[in-house]
This record gives C-alpha cells, sequence and structure tokens, in this order.
C-alpha cells in the first residue's frame, strides 16, 4: 500500500528562520468573535523559511527566479541517501552520496534530523563543495537536505550554492527526514508560485514506491 510521508517543516509563529533572514509572523487580521463576517489571518515570512527551495537568483543577479524552474523537477523518482553519520560542524561528501546517476533527484538525511529544531544550530551538517561540483556534473535534476542551508555556516567556499544553481538544479533545503529511511521514492515538492524571487517555501513530501 501506498505511503504519504510529509518531509516539510511547519510554519509557526516566531519559529526559527537562518540569520538575518526575515521573521515569521503570523497573527489574526480579521475575526468572527470581533464582529468579522470571516477568520482571516496575516502572515508575514521571509522566502528561505522552513522547507524551502533556492533558484539561481538567490546566489547570481540576473539568472532566474523561482518562477523559470520547471515543475518536471519537482515531482517524479527520487533517492533518500542516509549520511547520518556526518555529525556537527561535518560535510556530505563525495562518497557519502552513493551510485549518482545523471537526472536523479536526491535527498539527503544527516544528524540534522535528529538534532534540536527549537533553536538555530549554528553547525549543521552542510554539503561539500567537491560533492556539489561532482553532482552538478552529473547534471542531477534537484537536490535536497535536512536544514535550512545547503553551505557550511561561515565557510568562504560557496560551491554548494552556485555549482548546483549556476546549472539551474533546485536546491530544497530545510527538509524533515527523521522519519525517513534510505531508499527509492516518489518526491512531490511544489514551491508556491511567486513572481520575480529567488525561493520560496514548498510542502513536500515522498510517496513510497509499490
Amino acid at each position: 500500500m501506498t505511503k504519504i510521508i510529509d518531509i516539510s517543516q511547519e510554519i509557526q509563529d516566531g519559529m526559527v528562520v537562518y540569520p538575518n533572514n526575515a521573521p515569521v509572523s503570523i497573527e489574526s487580521f480579521a475575526s468572527i468573535s470581533s464582529g468579522a463576517s470571516s477568520n482571516l489571518s496575516k502572515v508575514t515570512l521571509g522566502t528561505h523559511t522552513a522547507t524551502h527551495v533556492d533558484a539561481p537568483l538567490h546566489v547570481f543577479d540576473g539568472e532566474g527566479g523561482l518562477e523559470t524552474l520547471a515543475l518536471e523537477r519537482f515531482i517524479g523518482p527520487c533517492r533518500v541517501v542516509d549520511a547520518s553519520h556526518r555529525g556537527p560542524g561535518e560535510l556530505v561528501m563525495i562518497e557519502d552520496l552513493g551510485d549518482v546517476v545523471q537526472g536523479e533527484r536526491l535527498l539527503v538525511k544527516t544528524s540534522n534530523s535528529n538534532r534540536d529544531t527549537e533553536t538555530f544550530l549554528e553547525d549543521f551538517v552542510a554539503l561539500d563543495g567537491g560533492a556539489a561540483d561532482f553532482l552538478a556534473e552529473k547534471e542531477i535534476t534537484l537536490f535536497g537536505i535536512d536544514y535550512l542551508s545547503i553551505k557550511q555556516r561561515g565557510s568562504t567556499d560557496n560551491r554548494a550554492h552556485t555549482s548546483l544553481l549556476k546549472k539551474g538544479i533546485p536546491v530544497v533545503e530545510g527538509l524533515r527526514l527523521a522519519a525517513v529511511e534510505a531508499g527509492r521514492y516518489e518526491l512531490l515538492c511544489l514551491p508556491l508560485k511567486l513572481a520575480n524571487v529567488e525561493g520560496g517555501p514548498v510542502r513536500a513530501v515522498l510517496r513510497t514506491l509499490e
């Protein structure tokens, strides 16, 4: 029987965001109890809140925004790799990725998935620049990781972003993979239809293959 696994982070008022990103605010805008005809909420958040996708414009002025990414990249077979042996402050290396093939969607689960989500993790596991170069050369379709950035905090090596996004490969960050075993799934991960922005929240789910 097919199973749906939600791998998205819930968006909440005041939740953790990457430092210097826009804070999240969710408040009542209108309420029946105050005489309005319906309940309405006001949500303020940054484009890189919770589970989200980066488009090339995120790191390259003049490159494609969110609306330029083909939806086909976000729907289809994917492979989840377990790199949980990579601890705080470490990087996901080429040897952790297994047999990468051209065109695949690749999600990486690290020790980030089993750590505190109530405070920002300065030493989260990120993607090695050389591994990003390798994935770009393989021309994968999409890459995802289980924290708010693919790039190591404080590093001057930007290839985790630039190597993939230069080739138009979407980067999905902030995935929730604690309950997901390594293996093959179908990914459904649609970004909001926002125009002229460099990224945006997604609702990402995996569907088990029969």
